[in-house]
């Protein structure tokens, strides 16, 4: 019998991609849907002629979904199955995937045959066109409209407006990644749907092309509306990571000097209503308006100041740059002692 266990991976960017493509999946109690799942992958890789290999990510499932990856794993050498020791959510199991790919075009989907395996030939053409990065469109989408694609609909829609990178669906799990524009990507939460903006900041090229979307045959969707609510928070980290990362003070110090700003008038209305009207401090609002609003603007500015030591204590610790070189011209690298 096949010997299952836990290994060690080593971090994404020291292993050589040594296969031409990885298509990785998230399981989490899908298990009428492996076998067929697993025949539509086969096929559809099978005719591009490349080397590949397909990774599920079991993501702690109580139904035999396990069972049925290991018989495939079995059948065929190029899929391999990595067990996690429990439900994580779908954006760990992806960063699992992620971590034991081989190839040097990444390729995740869904695991519940609503991505069809025959448009990843579409998604590596468009590839070859000189992106990095192509998403999936559910442009005719087999959801229920109101619970699942309204809600979709605005949040991408908001998404793109704060980030910049124009898309229609970052929901969209069928995705081709090149190796290079994600291997310094780190996922928490439900961040998995935001590495294209991560990529894009980055300075990949990431377009998007339209997919095929069935309506699921089998199992039951894991995601309902309060799905939206942590993409909303999720979203709120996306955008203080881009635009206040490298100076948090300029987000907590505008906050701060926004409430000193609303305490000098309040003390200069509490004033003017003191000595012209006669009226006591204590009985006006305004009073105990400005000194909140004191306190408050102090608290923004030494926020700011500590996390602009956070900050700093995170990029040189661990020396991270705070830039991404695009190409080097005529440019060789300095060696140190």
């Amino acid at each position: 019998m096949k010997e299952y266990r836990l290994e060690t991976v080593k971090p994404f960017e020291s292993k050589p991609a040594s296969l031409e493509i990885s298509v990785f999946l998230p399981v989490f109690n899908e298990e009428d849907n492996i076998e067929r799942l697993n025949i539509r992958l086969t096929d559809a890789l099978e005719r591009l002629g490349r080397s590949y290999e397909v990774i599920y990510v079991d993501d702690g499932s109580t139904d035999r979904s396990l069972a049925k990856l290991r018989e495939s794993a079995m059948r065929d050498s190029r899929v391999r199955v990595i067990s996690l020791r429990r439900n994580y959510g779908q954006t760990a199991a992806m960063s699992a995937g992620i971590d034991h790919a081989r190839g040097q075009i990444l390729i995740p989907m869904d695991a519940d045959l609503q991505n069809d395996p025959a448009d990843i030939p579409c998604l590596l053409e468009k590839l070859d066109e000189g992106y990095d990065v192509v998403s999936g469109w559910r442009k005719d989408r087999k959801d229920t409209w109101l619970t699942r694609q309204l809600p979709s609909q605005l949040a991408n829609k908001l998404i793109s407006k704060l980030s910049g990178v124009q898309l229609h669906d970052y929901g969209c799990s069928l995705k081709a990644y090149r190796r290079d524009v994600i291997s310094d990507v780190k996922l928490y939460g439900e961040m998995h749907r935001f590495i294209p903006i991560y990529a894009g900041w980055a300075g990949a090229r990431v377009t998007e092309i339209p997919v095929t979307h069935h309506e699921r045959r089998a199992g039951k969707s894991k995601y309902g509306l309060e799905r939206t609510v942590k993409v909303l928070f999720d979203l709120i980290t996306i955008k203080f990571l881009s635009s206040y990362l490298t100076k948090p003070l300029y987000l907590f110090g505008t906050a701060g000097l926004a409430c000193l700003v609303i305490s000098l008038f309040s003390f200069a209305f509490s004033m003017y209503y003191r000595i012209v009207e006669g009226v006591h401090l204590n009985r006006m609002p305004l009073a105990t308006l400005s000194m909140i609003m004191f306190a408050m603007g102090v608290q923004f500015i030494f926020m700011g100041l500590l996390a602009e030591m956070i900050v700093r204590t995170y990029h040189e610790s661990q020396n991270k740059p705070t830039y991404m070189v695009r190409e080097k011209i005529n440019i060789e690298d300095a060696e140190h002692e």
